[in-house]
């Protein structure tokens, strides 16, 4: 898995996109698929989708050709199951979390099981948050006490944690350095919503694989987790 923490690197490079785009390929080549690998590139969004979607590709295709296949939703709209058959590699754009979570629930069942199978999924922003199985999808208060900037509430008022598509087992917040959201994911955890989890910065890929945990892009990860008096907060790792 390939969790990215949102974000366009000023002078691009797809260094968050290239150990996604590498496995995929590697997949497509023992699969025997001539070209580049067959990316399901899905993103649900008001209005731009061709335009976040050619953004993602665009990030995607610095590590090489790609054979994209997107899926553009309008939020509100319910993926169709199936359409991810075929892909070497599953790419979740980002835009509003819970809208994510309300069109791509139809496809959780399938999400888990090509990447059961070996198929790489790369989330981006919203991507990212919703892959957990205990997914925050927003919100910046709890009890009505402001925890995190509201502006990055999601249109949500109340942290909301609740079940995502379950490829991991620790809660993903995004635009960690960026938009302010290391407080919430500590509030979160401090009051129990969740058991601890990681915060991603922006143009940084967390890659989580069979070797351990690694570290792609310009920023930084924290990681966050319950303690006997309250909650420890550090840096998981850093990109190089």
């Amino acid at each position: 898995m390939h969790l990215v923490g949102g974000g366009w690197p000023e002078n691009g490079g797809g260094a968050a996109f290239r150990a996604f785009v590498e496995e995929a390929a590697a997949r497509a080549r023992e699969a025997g698929v001539l070209g580049g690998p067959r990316i399901a590139v899905v993103v649900v969004r008001d209005g731009d989708q061709l335009e976040h979607s050619a953004a993602l590709v665009a990030e995607a295709a610095h590590a090489g050709p790609i054979d994209e296949r997107v899926i553009a939703l309008a939020e509100g709209e319910t993926a169709a199951p199936g359409v991810l058959a075929d892909s070497d590699g599953i790419l979740v754009g980002g835009g509003l979390t819970p809208a994510y979570l309300q069109s791509l629930a139809p496809l959780f069942d399938e999400i888990r099981e090509r990447v059961s199978e070996g198929v790489p999924y790369l989330g981006f922003s919203a991507g990212a948050m919703i892959a957990p199985e205990r997914a925050l999808v927003g919100g910046w208060r709890i009890g009505g006490i402001p925890v995190s900037p509201e502006e990055a509430g999601e249109e949500l008022d109340e942290v909301t944690i609740v079940n995502g598509i379950g490829l991991l087992d620790v809660t993903v917040e995004v635009h960690t350095a960026q938009w302010g959201t290391l407080s919430r994911l500590v509030a979160a955890t401090a009051a129990g919503l969740t058991d601890g989890g990681v915060a991603i910065d922006e143009s940084t890929a967390l890659i989580v694989g069979a070797s351990g945990l690694s570290v792609a892009g310009s920023g930084n990860v924290w990681r966050v987790a319950p303690a006997e008096r309250g909650v420890v907060v550090d840096v998981l790792a850093s990109a190089d």
